[in-house]
């Protein structure tokens, strides 16, 4: 097992990831007990192939369908550990096949792109957030614009009424003040209070900012305690996520 921490390239900042690299699969108890054991926002579990990847993720609590810095993670770990040398990396995934692109310390995610439409917020969302957004949406997530960045930095969410809501998880976000956008991610639901640096939430916030401001490629960084940044693009059904990561910790695990 290695722990690798994502959309950094410090050490104890971005967000911390396990991967575990497997001859084959085993028992999804096991598999989900490990990620308890973890308790990390995700670990994520490897079984290669010549030509492509099985990955699977798990929070604390549940099997997720989607998590970008554990991808990430994953694919660093298989560079720098297991002696993978290809370029780009293929994985199969609950959702669908996904590609990452390996140039010298950078990794591209692509990702299906998960634009969301308005609704109107839920009460929970709400009382949950403790400030109203200027705009509410739902994709996967729930998604609530602000205005400034000190809007979402400041919010002191309600897990108690979050976890009320029928979503994986909550996206806040605002323009950023030295990125283009900033945000915030809570899944209390899924054994996740706040995350630190979520790449799958970007597959809904890409499409909604580059539709908003115009811009196809958009800086983000999440305003976690641990903070994140992260490069992005619009490519229509697709986004594109970049980022680094540095390894912190290798081990084994005993059955």
């Amino acid at each position: 097992m290695y722990q690798i921490d994502a959309f950094t390239t410090e050490r104890f900042r971005g967000n911390p990831a396990a991967v575990c690299l497997l001859d084959s699969w085993v028992d999804d108890t096991i598999l989900q007990n490990i990620a308890a054991e973890n308790n990390l926002a995700e670990t994520a579990f490897v079984v290669s192939g010549e030509t492509f990847h099985e990955l699977r993720w798990f929070t604390p609590e549940i099997e997720i369908d989607l998590c970008g810095h554990a991808t990430l993670a994953a694919a660093h770990a298989l560079r720098t550990c297991a002696g993978r040398s290809e370029q780009e990396m293929l994985f199969h995934t609950k959702s669908g096949e996904l590609s990452v692109r390996c140039s010298d310390d950078l990794y591209t995610l692509n990702f299906p792109s998960r634009p969301a439409v308005p609704v109107d917020a839920p009460e929970a969302l709400l009382r949950g957030l403790g400030k109203a957004p200027v705009e509410t949406l739902k994709s996967r997530d729930f998604l609530a614009v602000y205005e400034r960045e000190q809007d979402v930095a400041g919010i002191c969410p309600d897990y108690s009424a979050l976890m009320e809501l029928d979503c994986l998880g909550i996206i806040v976000t605002a323009p950023g003040n030295d990125a283009d956008i900033v945000s915030r991610f809570f899944a209390p639901g899924a054994g996740i209070p706040e995350d630190p640096v979520t790449g799958s939430s970007h597959c809904t916030l890409i499409p909604y900012w580059s539709a908003r401001t115009g811009k196809q490629k958009l800086s983000a960084r999440q305003l976690s305690r641990r903070g994140g940044e992260l490069f992005c693009e619009d490519m229509g059904e697709r986004v594109n996520i970049v980022g680094r990561a540095v390894m912190y910790l290798k081990g084994e695990i005993f059955l």
